[in-house]
């Protein structure tokens, strides 16, 4: 009896792994959805360390690492976080410091959830890469 005990838990705690790594798996294809609708047909085109603020209408959260700035023009900026931002996800706030009037590799951002007042830790810019559509 007691060895039927022992075990209840541990299956218990396999299943609620089991059902995690699911859900991380429909969040990341949901992810990669998301950043197939946004990028389209375009193209990659060499990274940047910079971008125009002014360029874009804000950002679009994919996923804790990527964050897609949509063009008023033609280009769409990915950025690929060098590492996860923690608490990054579709819907959050970005709380980005601008430093002038380029968006920069490096530059410190924090994540506001929905109804909170506290942000997030600091995380960081990786390099901007522009996705135009061919010619």
């Amino acid at each position: 009896m007691r060895n039927l005990l022992l075990a209840a838990p541990a299956a218990l705690a396999l299943a609620g792994c089991t059902a995690s790594s699911e859900m991380q798996a429909s969040q990341a294809a949901e992810a990669q959805k998301d950043l197939a609708a946004v990028l389209g047909d375009r193209v990659a085109g060499a990274p940047r360390d910079c971008i125009s603020v002014t360029d874009s209408d804000g950002p679009q959260i994919i996923d804790d690492h990527t964050i897609v700035y949509k063009p008023l023009g033609r280009t769409v900026w990915r950025n690929d976080l060098g590492a996860s931002c923690p608490g990054l996800r579709p819907y959050t706030t970005l709380i980005v410091e601008v430093h002038g009037s380029q968006l920069c590799r490096n530059d410190r951002f924090r994540v506001l959830d929905p109804g909170s007042s506290i942000p997030s830790a600091y995380c960081m810019f990786g390099k901007f890469t522009p996705y135009e559509k061919a010619k």
